[in-house]
């Protein structure tokens, strides 16, 4: 919980969510504090699990992924549901999994070339997995927004 950071941490962390690749030098200057305690703060935060990693974001329409999908998977029993993730992870297409209540009992994100190449993905590579009962696909016109968690 981030209530438990104080205000250095914080401000750290927010300017980190607008832009991971910020020099330390640059946030030292910004914080008015030394390189070297940007670098244990941000080293602390790490080691926490507050901050997971820092990547780039990729625009999966300008590398030709035009469909984006949100699916749900009924499973045939829930002692599938481990072994089905574990597979769900290895398909490319497939950037998103979580484990959601009621009928359903995961729904993924993927992004396919096309409505034809969605379909492959859903009834070549994961209707035949083992525990899979169905699945309930809604096709996305965009995603309207991403962010991360705010900090207080």
């Amino acid at each position: 919980m981030i209530s438990q950071f104080d205000p250095i941490d914080k401000k750290i962390l927010r300017r980190l969510s607008e832009n991971a690749r910020v020099p330390y030098s640059t946030l030292a200057k910004e914080l008015n504090i030394s390189n070297t305690m940007v670098h244990q703060r941000v080293n602390k935060l790490r080691q926490s699990g507050v901050i997971k990693n820092a990547t780039f974001v990729f625009d999966p329409k300008v590398l030709g992924y035009t469909t984006e999908a949100m699916t749900r998977i009924e499973v045939t029993n829930a002692k599938y549901v481990n072994s089905l993730i574990a597979a769900l992870k290895e398909i490319p297409e497939i950037v998103e999994c979580s484990n959601i209540t009621g009928k359903y009992a995961l729904i993924i994100k993927i992004f396919a070339k096309d409505n034809s190449h969605l379909r492959d993905v859903l009834y070549g590579r994961i209707h035949p997995l083992a525990g899979v009962e169905g699945t309930d696909t809604t096709i996305s016109f965009e995603t309207a927004f991403q962010k991360n968690i705010a900090i207080d």
